[in-house]
């Protein structure tokens, strides 16, 4: 009974210490900061937010027409300018990188990541009426919320989610990850209120974002207001690759 009592003892000594180490190292696992491979002062401008100084990749263009791009949670977004740039060449175009990622100063958290959303948009609405928005991966959960708290023109959501943490509960279902989880990305929460026309594109071979919780986030959409369609032959990273996602983006832009 006492070797039973230890090992059961250890055993919770050890699980604890997993919940806890899973905790305390949660945003590691979600943020993979990269640095920027095209930084000058043609094509980056630095947006001030409280606690930090945000590098923006740009392609600036008068008139009415503005594209904002929030990316992966993997991705140097400055590499996506000049294909941004050639794709909508009516379009001024902002690729933000977000805090800790390229120049920008800072860590990344959700409540961060969505005020400075927030921040960028209202630089760019100043100047450009008509701003349109495009998420992809993680970005696609800031692009949501900021689609339900700011007059974006229209929103493209590439391999989007429901929710974060629900896909990190059934990755780790042994640990209460919706209870340990601080960044949780809830879409599904924002989803509801957007009114204006949406894209939801898909990979059909999407090995990180299963298709069931892009399902579930295409629901909570209004009536009429959200539309779907999945990009063949191609996986999470290789989407963007795809003729069909460029004439998908043209299309919904």
């Amino acid at each position: 009974m006492r070797i039973t009592l230890w090992l059961l003892a250890f055993v919770a000594l050890v699980y604890g210490g997993a919940c806890v180490a899973l905790y305390a190292f949660q945003r590691s696992f979600l943020y993979f900061p990269q640095p920027s491979a095209l930084a000058g002062p043609d094509t980056t401008r630095k947006l001030v937010v409280p606690g930090a100084e945000l590098a923006v990749s740009v392609r600036p263009h008068s008139g009415p027409k503005a594209l904002i791009y929030f990316g992966g949670n993997a991705e140097d977004v400055s590499q996506q300018l000049p294909w941004f740039a050639r794709v909508f060449p009516d379009h001024a175009i902002y690729l933000l990188q977000y805090r800790g990622y390229g120049a920008s100063t800072g860590a990344p958290t959700e409540a961060l990541l969505k005020s400075d959303a927030q921040a960028l948009f209202d630089s760019v609405h100043a100047d450009h009426p008509d701003v349109a928005v495009v998420g992809r991966s993680l970005g696609s959960g800031v692009a949501v919320h900021l689609a339900s708290q700011r007059p974006v023109s229209r929103l493209v959501l590439v391999t989007p989610y429901d929710s974060i943490v629900e896909l990190a509960a059934r990755q780790f279902p042994a640990f209460p990850v919706r209870w340990l989880l601080t960044d949780k990305f809830e879409s599904w929460r924002y989803a509801p209120s957007i009114r204006v026309p949406t894209l939801l594109l898909a990979a059909e071979f999407d090995n990180v974002i299963p298709r069931w919780s892009t399902d579930r986030l295409r629901t909570r959409f209004a009536s009429g207001v959200a539309s779907f369609s999945v990009v063949p032959g191609t996986d999470h990273n290789t989407i963007s690759n795809s003729p069909q996602y460029l004439e998908a983006l043209r299309a919904a832009l």
